[in-house]
């Protein structure tokens, strides 16, 4: 009797996953996330309003984000 969980088990056994970032260019996308981050945190930090808020502040905050986690991926974290 075949379960259907294995059933799922061996059909993505047939498509491996396939990342959207190659680990070979992990560290190039997370230091360009950072830079631009670090480039729009300076602009806004020149030019505080509720209007570039939307325009350079939650980008500034995502590139950051994303770019963290790009550069722990990309040089590892041993603990």
């Amino acid at each position: 009797m075949s379960s259907p969980l294995h059933d799922i088990w061996e059909a993505a056994s047939a498509s491996p996953y396939q990342p959207a970032v190659s680990k070979d260019s992990q560290f190039v996308v997370g230091a360009v996330l950072l830079f631009t981050a670090f480039i729009l945190t300076g602009v806004f930090g020149l030019n505080r309003s509720i209007v570039t808020l939307p325009v350079l502040g939650v980008p500034a905050s995502l590139a950051f984000g994303f770019g963290a986690v790009y550069m722990i991926c990309a040089v590892g974290v041993y603990v």
